[in-house]
């Protein structure tokens, strides 16, 4: 919230989106060094072990979720129009933006939503002791609930919805947050790919 208000303000000051997109990088620094200082804090981060058969599912799903979400982007699956974070300028790509930009989608978000999502709302849904809820008994009234939410935060709600069902079900199939973190982690760095390779931008 705090950026959006920095952003409003930026722009009110005459300041061009263009020459707003070093914010990304100080957004991504802010919750790195976030999640380093509560990391002692997130039990379930400190558990990273999934087998080979957890990881294959993981990683194969991040990549369908990719798959639906390029593809599930008709008008009415869309709320207005996306901004997108165009990394080019003159025309050629300013590739530092493009890395630090992959970079914060592959490694960062996924742990930070995956920590919000599925660790803690979709549990303090079922009981407001959220730690002390099995991620395997999660009910589904609140898998439904926090994916339509995750779904409404995105442009592409409906392919929003569809991640957010497909992520909280390696939650609760695996019992283990890196599942759908490895899932989430994958969509997003292949889509970044994706989109530098097509130069869909409006997808960022």
């Amino acid at each position: 919230m705090a950026f959006i208000a920095i952003a409003e303000a930026l722009t009110w000051l005459g300041v061009s989106a263009a020459d707003q997109r070093w914010l990304y990088a100080v957004k991504i620094g802010a919750v790195v060094a976030a999640l380093a200082y509560f990391w002692r804090d997130y039990d379930e981060l400190r558990n990273v072990r999934l087998s080979a058969v957890q990881l294959v599912t993981a990683i194969a799903t991040g990549i369908l979720v990719l798959v639906l979400w390029i593809n599930l982007s008709a008008g009415w699956m869309s709320v207005g129009s996306a901004a997108g974070f165009d990394p080019t300028s003159a025309g050629r790509i300013d590739w530092p933006l493009v890395v630090v930009r992959i970079a914060g989608a592959a490694l960062v978000v996924p742990v930070m939503e995956e920590l919000f999502w599925r660790s803690f709302v979709m549990r303090w849904l079922d009981n407001t002791r959220f730690t002390q809820v099995d991620p395997g008994a999660v009910g589904l009234k609140a898998v439904a609930i926090t994916s339509v939410l995750f779904g409404v935060e995105h442009n592409l709600w409906l392919a929003g919805i569809v991640a957010g069902l497909a992520y909280a079900w390696l939650y609760r199939r695996h019992r283990s947050l890196w599942s759908p973190i490895v899932g989430h982690a994958v969509t997003n760095g292949l889509l970044g790919a994706w989109v530098v390779a097509t130069g869909s931008w409006q997808y960022w």
